[in-house]
């Protein structure tokens, strides 16, 4: 945010100094001393004020563009920034309610701004991968070039999660020294540990605060380049509860499939028909308020929580994953992994 923020009693070298700084990312915005969004700045707007007479004595007042675009805290849809980025907007501020700026959203690292929380569950033993997991836990097991669990972080990094949670238990404290307190990827992780086995949505109680009302939470062993801000407005737009993500399974029945009715009179013939299921790929959206259906200090599954949303009548929809999705469970699915990293693109 610094890098795009400038004084407004700066000078105009001042300016042009650090706009070279962070080309191609080349626009200010000029603040007052308490933050304040005043303006933006552009190469384009110094040289026309050149032109119009303006020259290096001026303040940079007399350049800037008095109503850039930007975003509000907490009060911005993910399709604003869409229109955004069509219009080849680069970098837009982030407003709070007094117009001061806190955050910049550059759509070169960052796609989009989803307002949601994430608990990513970290606290498996990973048995079925020992000895891989003897001394190390399961989401820290690198592929490629680094671990399972970061993948997951870098990209809810990317459309603009900002506050993470790891739900850790087995060797967790390796995860608290690798990733310490998230600043070094500009966000802010916390870390709850379950004393005892809470089941698959049990810990997300332990988290102290959520600042948002929707909670993106998925298990931190996956492997996937599922569409973040694509899952986040299908369960938008279908005014949701809850959603999970799902991934197809196909299975292909080898002989003719005869389909009869109640009497067992065929009625038709399918030849080795292929049938396609959608499974649960362990990755959910649930609104904040549906935490209150989970019991505190017990064993406590996720497909329990989807459960209660059922019976009570409330909306559970599925998104299903177009992309790459392998859960990295046993050796042959981590060597599977392997390969696969080398050629997609997470």
């Amino acid at each position: 945010m610094n890098q795009h923020t400038i004084l407004h009693s700066s000078t105009v070298r001042d300016a042009l100094k650090q706009l070279d700084m962070i080309a191609p990312d080349a626009i200010l915005f000029v603040v007052d001393e308490n933050k304040t969004l005043m303006g933006s700045l552009t190469d384009g707007d110094l040289r026309r004020g050149f032109i119009r007479g303006l020259g290096f004595e001026n303040n940079i007042e007399d350049f800037i563009q008095p109503n850039p675009a930007f975003v509000r805290e907490n009060d911005y849809a993910v399709d604003i920034l869409e229109q955004y980025q069509k219009k080849n907007f680069k970098v837009v501020p982030v407003l709070n309610h007094k117009n001061q700026i806190i955050d910049v959203v550059n759509f070169r690292t960052r796609s989009t701004l989803i307002p949601a929380d994430a608990v990513l569950m970290a606290g498996g033993e990973g048995r079925r991968l020992r000895p891989l997991t003897e001394d190390t836990p399961k989401p820290l097991l690198r592929v490629g070039d680094k671990p399972i669990i970061e993948y997951n972080i870098d990209r809810l990094a990317k459309v603009g999660i900002k506050n993470i949670s790891l739900s850790i238990n087995y060797l967790g404290e390796q995860l608290e020294a690798y990733f310490g307190s998230g600043k070094d990827k500009g966000i802010n992780i916390k870390y709850v540990k379950e004393d005892r086995p809470l089941g698959t949505i049990g810990s997300i109680l332990l988290v102290d605060k959520f600042e948002f009302d929707d909670i993106i939470v998925m298990n931190s062993d996956l492997l996937t380049n599922i569409d973040f801000a694509d899952f986040y407005k299908g369960y938008k737009a279908a005014d949701a509860d809850m959603c999970v993500a799902a991934t197809s399974y196909q299975v292909d029945v080898p002989y003719a499939v005869l389909e009869t009715d109640e009497k067992q009179i065929v009625k038709s013939l399918k030849e080795k028909p292929r049938y396609t299921y959608y499974s649960n790929a362990g990755i959910y959206i649930l609104k904040r308020s549906l935490l209150k259906m989970i019991p505190r200090n017990q064993f406590f599954d996720i497909t329990n929580l989807m459960d209660k949303v059922i019976e009570m009548n409330l909306k559970l929809t599925t998104y299903p994953i177009n992309g790459y999705w392998l859960d990295i469970g046993k050796h042959e699915d981590f060597k599977k992994a392997q390969e696969d990293i080398k050629h997609i693109k997470l």
